[in-house]
């Protein structure tokens, strides 16, 4: 997929598997290397019925949002946003960063669905530098817990169903030991290999793993992985660009509304200092 000038892997949604648990949506962006003067441009995009998160593995962003936020994210770092009954937001690399030159990118973004009952409440917006998120370490593994609950950990970020999401680094030959807490599970493979029941796989492979199983996974070389999961959302979700939603009225509503551009007194309105330019509802 083409994100603002360069390509990602989109592991959700895909034909075999729409979501797990809450989470709908994930991208992994880069790694991209940017020459001087160059760098990400997503300009302002609407959101409903979904809350984003941003976790970037190497270089930074700016992110701006019709909420008045300006964040610059770095590695490791928790950037939350509570779509609701709806945002803007845009993220940019910095100009003093692409003054620099030899930018590399590497992140994952992932949609969290909303509950159908919290689809349309206020949205709001919560980042967290990586002092404030459980760090687990043993034998090998570092996990860096992201969002929710796991091994006994919680992050303090405000989410809205029972669910996980972690950034794990393991050196070559240590074993992950994950269990069946959750009813939806997934392992995303972000660099090295790793084996499960006898099988390996590399970058840009997602396991979807059985439900009620424990599972050891085993590090064949050092390797980064993002674990997610939680329970299932009650109810069917449709997806249309950048819209989530329990009821197709809702999207309709938000795309009329995005159309329609009254950023003063409609839905949407635009981050206030980056409203010079938008992306246009496709087709």
């Amino acid at each position: 997929r083409d994100l603002g000038g360069f390509a990602v892997r989109r592991a959700l949604p895909a034909s075999q598997r729409q979501r797990v648990g809450p989470f709908i949506f994930l991208d992994h962006m880069g790694p991209v290397e940017f020459s001087k003067g160059q760098g990400v441009d997503v300009p302002p995009h609407p959101h409903v019925g979904l809350a984003t998160v941003t976790y970037l593995l190497q270089g930074s962003l700016v992110h701006r949002d019709s909420l008045g936020y300006r964040q610059v994210i770095r590695p490791g770092e928790v950037n939350w946003m509570v779509a609701g009954r709806g945002v803007t937001h845009s993220e940019r690399t910095a100009p003093e960063v692409r003054a620099q030159g030899n930018l590399v990118l590497s992140g994952i973004q992932a949609w969290v669905a909303l509950p159908s009952e919290l689809e349309e409440c206020e949205p709001g917006f919560e980042h967290l530098d990586s002092r404030r998120l459980p760090l687990i370490e043993e034998r090998g593994v570092q996990i860096r817990l992201i969002l929710g609950e796991l091994y006994r950990e919680r992050t303090p970020v405000r989410t809205f169903s029972p669910m996980f999401y972690a950034d794990a680094k393991l050196e070559a030959a240590a074993k992950l030991s994950l269990s069946a807490d959750y009813e939806e599970r997934a392992i995303y493979v972000v660099d090295g290999v790793v084996e499960l029941d006898g099988c390996r796989f590399g970058a840009g492979r997602m396991l979807v793993l059985r439900s009620g199983e424990n599972i050891t996974l085993n590090a064949i070389s050092a390797s980064r992985i993002m674990l997610l999961g939680g329970d299932p959302l009650q109810g069917r979700r449709y997806i249309w660009w950048n819209f989530v939603a329990s009821r197709r009225e809702m999207i309709e509503e938000a795309k009329r509304a995005w159309q329609q551009g009254d950023w003063e007194n409609g839905r949407f309105k635009l981050p206030p200092d980056d409203s010079e330019e938008f992306v246009p509802l496709p087709g």
